[in-house]
């Protein structure tokens, strides 16, 4: 398993410990040089949505895998994640439906979580 891969199953299960909701994982590796994945949760508040961070960055760190940069956690309404390989996107409800990634980046491969295993 390549390491973009297993980074992106870290965080998915990590995401899924919360309770997150409407997990989109989009493949971008042959459209964009930003990184291999897009992972895009949403939760329905903003201790939910904080948690949900702090799982995936918990998960990933003990791997020895640390984010690049952090946005966005104090507002916990977008909340992005950069771990170079994987872009982790947590947002709240209304935010991920006004943002809306999963159209933005539509020339990306939307997978399932096996699909990384």
């Amino acid at each position: 398993m390549n390491e973009s891969k297993k980074m992106a199953l870290l965080a998915v299960e990590a995401l899924e410990d919360k309770k997150a909701e409407d997990i989109t994982i989009i493949d971008i590796s042959e459209v964009s040089v930003l990184a291999d994945y897009f992972i895009i949760a949403d939760g329905s508040n903003r201790n939910q949505v904080q948690a949900m961070a702090d799982s995936a960055e918990e998960a990933l760190g003990r791997a020895g895998y640390d984010a690049k940069q952090i946005e966005g956690y104090q507002s916990a309404n977008w909340i992005l994640m950069d771990y170079k390989d994987i872009i982790v996107h947590v947002f709240s409800k209304e935010d991920r439906a006004f943002y809306d990634l999963e159209r933005i980046w539509r020339d990306g491969k939307q997978i399932s979580k096996e699909d990384l295993q």
